[in-house]
C-alpha cells in the first residue's frame, strides 16, 4: 500500500482547529523538523498550535518517540551490565548539584548512569558548567569513551551529542524565539526524547516549584509531573516524578566550582547539608526501586546511606572524573584544582534576626551577574565566582552569621552581588517551611 502524502500546512491547520493528530502525521512533522524540509515558519506555527490547543497523552507519546528516533538511540543491551541503566532529570533550580551526588551514589548501588546533562539556563546553573570547573574533565567525549566510562565507573556525566534527538534541538531553538517554550506537551517531549535516546530502563524526574523554579506554582508543577510520568511510561520507560521545593537554595552554595566543592564535601562526609542530602536520597531511592535494585523505596534509602557512609559513592565519583580526563586526586585535594575567586566578602544582614523569605530566583540572577552564568548563549562562564554559606530559611543571621559569602572577580562585582543578596533575603518572623519533597507520582499514576 502506498504511503500517505502529507502537507505540513494541513497538519498545522488540523491542530490549530483542536483536532487530534495521528501518529504518522506527527512522525511526518518531526522528520521535517529534523531534516529541514519543513520551514522555520511552519515549525513555529506548529508549536503555536500545540501551545494553544494542547496534545492528548497519545499525541505526546508519539511526538516524544518521533523526536527520540530522529537521531541516534543508544543501546546498552550488549554492554554486559550487571544492573539497570537509570538516570534522573531536573527542571532546574538554584544550587541544584544533585546530579553530582546522585550519579556516583547509584553507581555504588549497582546501577549504570549514562547522564546527559545541559548547561545553565536563565537563572539556574548547569551541571556541565559545574563539571567544566574541574581541570581536564571532558564533557564531550566520543561515544566509545562514554560507553567505556559508564561500564567501568558505573556513571558518566557528559553533554548532549549532536546526533542525539536532533529534532528537539531545532524545535527548541524555534520555540525559544517564538514564545512557545512554556507548553507542557512540548516540554515533556523535549525532556523525554533525550532521555529515551540515552537508552534508559528507568527515569525519575525532579520537578521543582517555588520562587527559584521555572514552574513557580505547585499546581502547574504537578501538571508537568503527571505529563512526564504518563508519557515516559507510555513510551516504555519506567518513570516516576518527585515534586521538590525550590523556595530556597538547595545546599549552601550557588556557582560552579563552589558547588563542585560542596558536592565533594557531601560525598566524602566533610559537610552535608540536610536538604540536599534528603532530595538526593529520595531521588536515588526511587530509582533503585524502579530499577529493581531495591525491593522498595525504604530499602533504597538504606542503600544510599551505605553508599555515602562507606565511601564507595565518593570512589565512583573520583573514578568517573579521572576516566574523563580530570585529576585523580581531586577528592583529597579539591582546593588544588578548583578555581578560586580573588575577592571573598561576607554579606551581613541589615538587621539581626531570622531568614523569613528568600527570592531564590534573585539569588540565581546574582550569581549570573557575577559571571557564573550566561546572559548570551556564546558567553564564557567564570567558574570561580558564586556564593557560599548561603543561609537557609529559618536560620538566625547577624554580625556573626552572614546571609552568604560572595566570591567575586573584583570589588565592584562583590558589592553589587552583596546588595542583590540583601535584597533577595528577608529577615523577619520565623517562616513556615514545607517539606522538601512535597509529592510523589509513580508509574501507577500514569493513567
Amino acid at each position: 500500500m502506498a504511503s500517505r502524502a502529507f502537507l505540513p500546512q494541513e497538519i498545522i491547520r488540523k491542530k490549530r482547529d483542536g483536532l487530534q493528530l495521528e501518529n504518522d502525521e506527527i512522525a511526518f512533522m518531526v522528520r521535517g523538523i529534523a531534516d529541514g524540509s519543513i520551514s522555520e515558519g511552519q515549525v513555529a506555527a506548529f508549536a503555536m498550535a500545540i501551545f494553544f490547543r494542547g496534545m492528548s497523552m497519545a499525541e505526546r507519546v508519539a511526538l516524544t518517540l518521533g523526536m527520540r528516533d530522529s537521531g541516534t538511540v543508544l543501546d546498552w543491551s550488549g554492554a554486559g551490565f550487571a544492573g539497570p541503566v537509570i538516570d534522573k532529570h531536573s527542571t532546574g533550580g538554584v544550587g541544584d548539584k544533585v546530579s553530582l551526588l546522585l550519579a556516583p551514589i547509584l553507581a555504588a548501588c549497582g546501577g549504570f548512569v549514562p547522564m546527559i546533562s545541559g548547561r545553565g539556563l536563565g537563572h539556574t546553573g548547569g551541571t556541565l558548567d559545574k563539571l567544566d570547573s574541574i581541570p581536564g574533565y571532558d564533557t564531550a567525549p566520543d561515544v566509545a569513551t562514554f560507553r567505556r566510562v559508564v561500564g567501568d565507573a558505573g556513571c558518566a556525566i557528559i553533554g548532549q551529542t549532536a546526533d542525539l534527538a536532533p529534532a528537539d534541538k531545532r524545535f527548541y531553538g524555534i520555540r525559544d524565539v517564538t514564545a512557545t517554550v512554556e507548553s507542557i506537551p512540548l516540554i515533556t517531549a523535549s525532556i523525554l526524547s533525550k532521555k529515551l535516546a540515552a537508552g534508559l530502563d528507568a527515569l525519575v524526574m525532579d520537578v521543582k516549584f517555588g520562587s527559584g523554579a521555572f514552574v513557580a506554582k505547585q499546581d502547574e508543577a504537578i501538571d508537568l509531573a503527571r505529563s512526564i510520568v504518563a508519557v515516559g511510561n507510555g513510551a516504555g520507560m519506567k518513570t516516576a516524578a518527585l515534586l521538590t521545593d525550590m523556595n530556597q537554595v538547595l545546599g549552601t552554595t550557588a556557582g560552579n566550582a563552589v558547588e563542585v566543592r560542596e558536592s565533594i564535601d557531601a560525598l566524602t562526609g566533610a559537610a552535608r547539608d540536610p536538604r540536599l542530602i534528603e532530595v538526593t536520597t529520595e531521588l536515588c531511592a526511587e530509582l533503585l526501586a524502579l530499577g529493581g535494585l531495591a525491593k522498595d523505596v525504604e530499602a533504597g534509602r538504606a542503600m544510599v546511606g551505605m553508599a555515602l557512609t562507606s565511601g564507595t559513592a565518593a570512589e565512583r565519583f573520583a573514578q568517573m572524573v579521572a576516566a574523563l580526563g580530570g585529576p585523580s586526586d581531586l577528592m583529597g585535594r579539591p582546593e588544588k584544582y578548583l578555581p578560586a575567586a580573588p575577592v571573598v566578602r561576607a554579606v551581613a544582614p541589615d538587621d539581626a534576626g531570622v531568614v523569613s523569605a528568600i527570592d531564590t530566583r534573585a539569588v540565581g540572577v546574582a550569581v549570573v551577574a557575577l559571571g557564573g552564568g550566561r546572559t548570551r548563549a556564546d558567553q564564557a562562564v567564570d567558574h570561580a565566582v558564586g556564593l557560599t554559606g548561603i543561609a537557609a530559611l529559618g536560620a538566625e543571621v547577624g554580625p556573626d552569621r552572614p546571609l552568604a559569602v560572595v566570591h567575586a572577580r573584583d570589588d565592584g562585582a562583590a558589592a553589587a552581588a552583596a546588595a542583590a543578596v540583601r535584597a533577595a533575603m528577608h529577615v523577619g518572623d520565623p517562616p513556615e517551611i514545607g517539606p522538601v519533597v512535597a509529592q510523589r507520582l509513580g508509574p501507577e499514576d500514569a493513567a
